[in-house]
């Protein structure tokens, strides 16, 4: 204050209010993977974090899905014989549209073929899997530019992770893509995030069971939740929540798809024509030639022009209905991370960030691909280990429900469920930020008191929102912070101000168990 040197009349205004804590966001997914395109006009955006908000601002600066996805392989069937055709779990789908159109007494001289994918690349479908699912704003990390099949890597993904440790607003990684590496490379990615996680302190990895659209009893890719949590580790458990199985969605169907999404176009033109052969309507044949002819790969050029052509053949051609369904089912198997941090986004903005994400019915799913019954999720829920796994299960009536809440560290009465976890790095985060005004302020009493006020009303809001547990304040929480009390005269000499807060959080009613008892009749 000025020493007052000339007369008249001063005015002085006083702070009559502690500083408040401003909560930090909860639901801000950090997605990594690749994408068509990264740039921001001449910006590129490789390795750069970049935050959006809805599917369309994701089309602007990161492109749409790969074209091409699928290729049309022939395959030799004579070795199988007819007992293996008539199997549809030996040869696939694809048999369907053979055996519809042909209707072979003998296979010698009938071509099968069979569909392989020749991309990995579905960051787009998994962020339409999001914003189906309540997405919100998000952050991209685009690990390279243009779907190149041979740019698909463990190195490029895990090089995704160390631009997100200049980003203080995620509180969620997923990486959908981490599932379709190598084995074990996809565990060492996932181990990058546990470890990312753990040391921001601030976020949770959402993780993907490698072969999760098998069973546990599938005679190729095994046990996959054993060989989950065998391969995932035991360091920053309290960090992850996993989920199974994966979705068959309803993300892409077969309107959505075209002549595009086959990379082998002569393939194509083949089948529809001996699609074509054996047509009893002499029109139908014309047509579907001419069709097959205009399919070329100097056919036409108009996008307009393409999608009637695709309109027509999924009514006039079997084969090619069959094929465009089969890659719709190829492409809507999706592992269920996007869609779960969606559900976490829904929840925090409907609810709070202390309600459980579970219970809660999932959007754009058909079906899970493996059925879970109530015996089959015992042991993914209460693993000696305490690796719990979160069960995706389809309930008569109800629909496709989440139906688990908990992290990986299953064992710790402190992080058992994703909402403590969740509700505990909210806290943190926000006191963190509010304290970091009072830096290089006099440590004496008048700042402890405001200190002590500034937490206090904070968790008092957060208590009678239903976020903490307690009949009273005095229950729910504690702020200790003073000279004798979390200091000692040489902490206040180094220049160090310790405060203490105690929370009890509210946790799930995970089990509810409803006694009956009969009693004697009294009238």
């Amino acid at each position: 204050m000025n020493t007052l040197k000339t007369p008249g009349v001063y005015i002085i205004e006083k702070n009559a209010f502690p500083n408040s804590v401003v909560e930090v966001a909860t639901a801000v997914p950090a997605f990594i993977g690749y994408t068509e395109k990264a740039k921001n006009g001449s910006k590129s955006l490789i390795n750069l974090p970049f935050r959006i908000s809805s599917l369309a601002e994701y089309e602007q600066y990161f492109g749409k899905a790969p074209r091409k996805d699928f290729r049309l392989v022939k395959t030799d069937v004579n070795s199988l014989g007819l007992s293996a055709l008539k199997d549809p779990g030996k040869f696939d789908a694809v048999k369907n549209w053979t055996e519809a159109i042909f209707k072979p007494s003998e296979p010698d001289d009938i071509q099968y073929y069979g569909l392989t994918r020749n991309y990995q690349f579905n960051l787009y479908y998994q962020l339409h899997f999001f914003f189906a699912n309540g997405g919100g704003p998000c952050y991209i990390v685009s690990v390279n530019e243009g779907y190149k099949q041979d740019s698909f890597s463990y190195d490029a993904l895990v090089g995704g992770i160390e631009p997100l440790l200049k980003e203080q607003e995620p509180t969620m990684v997923v990486i959908p893509e981490a599932v379709y590496l190598e084995e074990q490379e996809c565990y060492d990615l996932q181990t990058a995030m546990l470890r990312h996680c753990a040391t921001m302190g601030n976020r949770i990895a959402i993780l993907d069971i490698y072969n999760g659209d098998q069973s546990r009893t599938d005679s190729e890719a095994g046990d996959v939740i054993t060989t989950f949590r065998e391969k995932i580790g035991t360091e920053f458990l309290n960090y992850a929540a996993a989920y199974y199985p994966w979705l068959n969605t309803a993300i892409i169907s077969e309107k959505n798809l075209g002549i595009h999404s086959v990379s082998n176009i002569e393939d194509l033109q083949n089948i529809l024509k001996s699609e074509a052969v054996f047509q009893k309507d002499e029109k139908r044949t014309q047509q579907l030639l001419n069709l097959a002819g205009r399919i070329t790969k100097e056919g036409p050029e108009s996008p307009s022009e393409k999608e009637e052509i695709h309109r027509i053949l999924l009514q006039q051609s079997v084969a090619y209905a069959t094929i465009m369904k089969k890659i719709a089912h190829d492409i809507n198997l999706l592992p269920p991370s996007s869609a779960m941090a969606g559900i976490y986004t829904l929840v925090d903005s409907t609810k709070e960030v202390w309600k459980a994400p579970a219970n809660i019915g999932l959007s754009s799913v058909i079906s899970p691909s493996v059925t879970i019954s109530h015996a089959d999720q015992e042991d993914l829920n209460l693993p000696p280990d305490g690796k719990a796994i979160n069960a995706i299960r389809y309930f008569t009536g109800e629909g496709i429900i989440v139906w688990g809440a908990r992290t990986l560290d299953g064992n710790s009465l402190d992080w058992r469920y994703i909402n403590v976890r969740r509700t505990m790095i909210m806290l943190e985060e926000s006191i963190k930020c509010a304290a970091r005004a009072f830096v290089f302020e006099p440590n004496t009493a008048n700042t402890w008191v405001i200190v002590r006020s500034m937490v206090r009303n904070f968790l008092t809001g957060i208590w009678k929102r239903g976020g903490l547990a307690g009949a009273v304040p005095e229950d729910a929480f504690i702020v200790s912070i003073g000279l004798g009390e979390t200091m000692t005269p040489e902490d206040i000499l180094e220049g160090i101000m310790r405060i203490t807060v105690l929370v009890a959080i509210v946790r799930p009613a995970e089990f509810i168990e409803i006694t009956f008892q009969q009693q004697m009749q009294k009238s």
